[in-house]
């Protein structure tokens, strides 16, 4: 009986959710920047009402357009999508998406509007002989103009496991393993896949020891390059001896650190409230992000951590962003 496992695109979801920070490198090395780490990142909502169409009776429906990532640092926009193989819409879609993260920053008066498009890109997890180098959206106008908005896209499989571990691109380590995904499908000789996350596991530890990266990083991170060992490997012979490399042992052992540490201190009890201020982070977050005033986030913390409401309204100042 096959497993049914979280794919590439819910990874990728989940990661931008609770790591965002971890992009800033991606962000730096895809468009040319050069933010530090700890810039103050903003997820932005990635959701919008495009298009109108008409139902059998009538009436109108509207179809609802999501991109994967949208997110501000400092005055800059960007537009990341994960895509795991080619796909003849991505552009157009890209498109869409762009419209609709631009008209949250459009600005018009009588007669004018200046539309400001997001930087994008498309990180394409595995690659075909159609897989483009970039993407282009050209525009055309009825006095003959032609305005091309283009970006190059990130090709995961053209990415060497140093340069990822150099440049601190660490979204794209649970991915890595992807180019192997024939071999782990059929059960063939896995010693390279093998090696190679031998070598991500290693750097990711001398990276923590180094402060690069938290514990819940590191944790989740590995979490994530498992997902996806079992989400290619569906529960083959290949499975357990991946996973193992990753997980079991190193994700165990921090866990149990963290426990030990607590109880050592005789603060047990700094464990519970270290979880429910994570999960006050998660919901303030995803709250604004969906677009809840700042009572409904107040009654979702008393009620899904059981917070006073003078510690809802100190981790709502806390981890809110100001909202103009």
């Amino acid at each position: 009986m096959q497993k049914k496992t979280p794919d590439y695109d819910n990874v990728f979801k989940t990661m931008k959710m609770k790591h965002k920070r971890l992009f800033i490198s991606v962000i730096n090395e895809t468009f040319g920047k050069h933010y530090p780490t700890d810039a103050r990142v903003e997820t932005l909502p990635s959701e919008g009402f495009l298009t109108e169409n008409e139902t059998a009776d009538g009436s109108k429906d509207i179809e609802e357009q999501i991109s994967d990532f949208v997110l501000k640092i400092e005055n800059e926009i960007y537009l990341l999508e994960c895509q795991s193989y080619d796909d003849g819409s991505m552009a157009i879609r890209i498109a869409e998406y762009a419209f609709i993260v631009a008209r949250q920053f459009a600005v018009w008066d009588i007669g004018h509007a200046t539309i400001p498009m997001p930087r994008f890109s498309i990180i394409y997890i595995k690659r075909t002989e159609k897989t483009p180098k970039a993407t282009t959206i050209t525009f055309t106008f009825p006095d003959g103009q032609e305005i091309n908005y283009e970006s190059p896209n990130v090709i995961l499989a053209e990415f060497t496991k140093e340069y990822i571990v150099e440049k601190r691109l660490f979204p794209y380590i649970p991915f890595y393993i992807a180019r192997y995904e024939k071999d782990l499908i059929s059960e063939s000789n896995i010693d390279n896949a093998v090696k190679d996350l031998k070598y991500f596991r290693h750097e990711m530890v001398q990276m923590h020891k180094k402060g690069e990266l938290s514990d819940y990083e590191i944790v989740d991170l590995m979490g994530f390059v498992n997902t996806i060992i079992t989400h290619i490997t569906n529960g083959n012979e290949n499975e357990e001896r991946l996973v193992n490399i990753m997980g079991g042992t190193v994700i165990e052992t921090e866990s149990e650190r963290l426990i030990r540490k607590g109880i050592e201190a005789g603060k047990a009890e700094g464990i519970e409230a270290g979880k429910a201020e994570g999960k006050a982070e998660e919901i303030v977050e995803m709250g604004q992000e969906f677009g809840l005033d700042d009572a409904a986030i107040l009654k979702r913390l008393q009620e899904k951590i059981g917070l006073s409401l003078e510690k809802a309204a100190a981790y709502l100042e806390q981890y809110g962003k100001q909202l103009v």
